[in-house]
């Protein structure tokens, strides 16, 4: 069985992909999925690019350049459209953007250099931000995957509104705030099996799982 690492030390992150891959006919008994944790590796990773892609090139090429092993890393980001598009790639450290940010876009160094803040404190800027404007949104995730000294991306989005206030007690970051299109329930409601096959970095890992599936099945 080979392993893949998942640059991340987010348990509930690792949780949900590990799900969508031991639930795979194919793939299930071909690939493990890994932490950082199962290397022994407990420090920060460099998360300092512009971009969703770049994030997420970034970390997955440190830990392979540090191990030597094939990894994936994503970034996710929340993009508001009344926000300008914004948190988005800012969306861990929402929190601490200066007060102009959703207008100017605008990110002062002082801000990047602060621990991050709680999802708790980037969910009640989000929704003082947005009281009485439009709250569609949508979760955007791309995953950067390096694998025999080569590198691919996948992306996936799911579209949605942001409700007035918190819903359910599953999942983690923006979960209880953003209700899918389609949906009566936020993501904090749904059950992680549910919430994979609609979700953002569900998408993001199917269309990994499905260009890894077509390698497995090469003659």
């Amino acid at each position: 069985m080979k392993t893949l690492y998942l640059a991340t030390h987010n348990l509930h992150k690792k949780e949900e992909i590990q799900n969508i891959f031991e639930s795979h006919p194919v793939l299930g008994g071909l690939f493990r999925i890994e932490s950082m944790d199962s290397l022994g590796f407990h420090e920060e990773i460099p998360e300092t690019a512009g971009t969703l892609e770049g994030n997420a090139l970034q970390k997955a090429r440190y830990i392979h350049q540090k191990f030597n092993v094939d990894c994936f890393a994503d970034d996710t980001g929340l993009e508001v459209a009344a926000l300008g598009e914004r948190p988005g790639v800012f969306s861990a450290r929402y929190a601490n953007m200066p007060d102009s940010f959703e207008e100017s876009g605008f990110v002062s160094p002082e801000s990047l250099k602060m621990p991050d803040p709680t999802f708790d404190q980037n969910i009640d800027r989000l929704l003082f931000k947005l009281q009485n404007k439009p709250r569609q949104a949508r979760f955007r995730s791309v995953i950067c995957l390096i694998m025999d000294e080569r590198t691919y991306y996948f992306e996936g989005v799911v579209n949605g509104i942001i409700l007035h206030e918190r819903h359910g007690i599953q999942g983690f970051g923006y979960d209880p705030v953003f209700q899918p299109d389609g949906f009566d329930k936020s993501f904090a409601e749904l059950d992680m099996a549910r919430k994979n096959a609609i979700s953002h970095r569900g998408k993001a890992v199917e269309a990994m799982v499905s260009f890894l599936e077509r390698r497995a099945a090469r003659p």
